[in-house]
């Protein structure tokens, strides 16, 4: 279990720093904006690495709560569509001109699915930190009005639709293969 917390305290650092402008901007002038990157993308990629390995490793722990039958029912449909506006997220679309910020909502949507299907103290912790990341980063987006401007285009909105059902299709299918659980009756 401490692989995957200290998986998570190193992915998110890097995440939260834009909520202090300051202490970036310190960062970026240190190591110029390359620099800052870099090293935000090495940091990033190691705990992302740590929160796989962590979370394939750790014990699950004992049951915190009972998974909600709801949440496994609606599962596949909050994935579709967290998984479109993953899509979206970086894409001229109409669809990320309405929401603003379609990665973080769909962070939200996946960690707070996944964290009501489980109910065991490995998932806790890995959803539990997601989830309270998404709801802290989007109220901070929110308050400093981050946003991206530029001209929405209906074809970044079919493309981000495409695939972002056909990553939902696939991760649905290969779930169990890729995390031990089966969530679709067509999964292998």
């Amino acid at each position: 279990m401490s692989v995957l917390v200290v998986g998570l305290a190193l992915f998110f650092l890097p995440h939260l720093l834009p909520m202090f402008p300051g202490r970036r901007a310190a960062l970026v002038a240190r190591w110029d904006e390359r620099g800052y990157r870099g090293g935000f993308s090495l940091v990033s990629a190691v705990g992302l690495v740590l929160i796989v390995v962590g979370y394939a490793y750790a014990d699950r722990g004992p049951q915190l709560f009972a998974p909600l039958a709801a949440a496994r029912v609606l599962a596949p449909w909050a994935m579709l569509l967290a998984f479109i506006l993953f899509a979206s997220s970086h894409a001229p679309s109409h669809m990320r001109a309405a929401v603003k910020h379609p990665m973080l909502l769909g962070l939200l949507i996946w960690s707070a699915v996944h964290l009501a299907a489980n109910g065991d103290l490995r998932g806790t912790v890995l959803f539990g930190a997601f989830f309270a990341y998404s709801i802290v980063d989007l109220v901070s987006v929110l308050h400093r009005g981050a946003a991206a401007s530029f001209a929405p285009r209906g074809r970044a909105d079919l493309i981000s639709m495409a695939a972002g059902v056909v990553a939902a299709l696939l991760v649905m299918i290969f779930h169990r293969l890729l995390f031990g659980t089966a969530v679709v009756p067509f999964g292998v």
